[in-house]
């Protein structure tokens, strides 16, 4: 029987309600984007097809026959689960493309990756790809870049997250080898462990302290805040580094903060995307996480 097979296409029955619609196969035509002969043959491929006439004309142009009339909801019920379908679909290929959020090391060590096993937890559906590296042979922008600085960044949103606390931070050890720390312009007789992307917080520290244009006695550069740590503990010598990132190691006393000498700095951790970003389920949620955490992180560490 006629009526138990499917309709020959999608466009047919597409062609069909905008026929119905506006009651002329000219008006039809303009809205499906066919030529008025390719709806008219629509309209008889699928009468054909059902074996039953849908239209007849009248004064006033195309009206619905009484068949049509019960064919129309059925019609168009399927046309809107299609489209229901589609939606679904594009929504699941959405998910399944991961964020990819890049940072810096210290970040991840410090901060992030102790606490994204809740968010993880909450939102499985999201897949989050980590980097703290980006070759220059990289195709693919990262979705989310957490970076140290001071802004702007052109062509990005950025939000601050934290770091603008600085402190000079020693091991004990250290301090009492060189014979303590009684003043800030002692600072000139030590080693300095520095940062290599990060030499303004010398500048900083000095200007702050009164004592522009010291020097201190030797400086040694390092490429990741965890080995400035790491050596700062084994007392190789003194350094600068946000607040938050050593709250550990002055809680423990493997660090100390001689005289509390710091000074807020003008560059800190930004959260920043590109204006462009599409953002696919997921994405605002991860970024609100990550700002709500940061505010707390600093809140608790800063």
């Amino acid at each position: 029987m006629a009526g138990s097979r499917l309709p020959p296409s999608t466009t047919a029955l597409r062609v069909f309600l905008a026929v119905a619609e506006h009651g002329s196969t000219a008006r039809a035509a303009t809205a499906v984007n066919l030529t008025q002969s390719a709806v008219s043959k629509q309209i008889q491929t699928l009468e054909e097809h059902l074996a039953t006439a849908l239209f007849e004309r009248g004064p006033s142009g195309l009206k619905l026959t009484e068949a049509g009339l019960i064919y129309r909801p059925y019609a168009d019920a399927a046309i809107e689960q299609m489209e229901r379908g589609a939606r679904r679909l594009a929504e699941r290929a959405a998910l399944g493309r991961p964020i990819r959020l890049h940072m810096l090391a210290i970040v991840g060590e410090r901060w992030l990756m102790e606490r994204f096993p809740a968010f993880a937890q909450a939102h499985p559906e999201i897949d989050v790809q980590f980097t703290n590296f980006v070759s220059e042979n990289e195709t693919e922008e990262p979705d989310i870049d957490i970076v140290h600085g001071t802004g702007p960044w052109p062509e990005r949103e950025a939000h601050y997250l934290f770091g603008k606390q600085v402190a000079l931070v020693a091991a004990p050890s250290l301090l009492e080898r060189m014979g303590g720390f009684a003043r800030a312009a002692d600072i000139q007789k030590m080693t300095l462990l520095q940062h290599f992307q990060m030499p303004a917080f010398w500048a900083e520290f000095t200007e702050t302290h009164g004592l522009r244009g010291a020097v201190p006695a030797h400086t040694v550069r390092y490429g990741y805040y965890s080995v400035i740590i790491r050596a700062a503990v084994a007392g190789l010598g003194v350094a600068l580094t946000p607040r938050c990132f050593v709250a550990e190691e002055l809680a423990s006393g493997a660090l100390v903060n001689p005289l509390g000498l710091g000074f807020e700095s003008g560059a800190g951790c930004w959260l920043t995307l590109s204006v462009a970003t599409e953002h696919r389920p997921g994405f605002d949620a991860l970024v609100t996480w990550l700002r709500e955490e940061a505010e707390l992180f600093e809140a608790m560490r800063g």
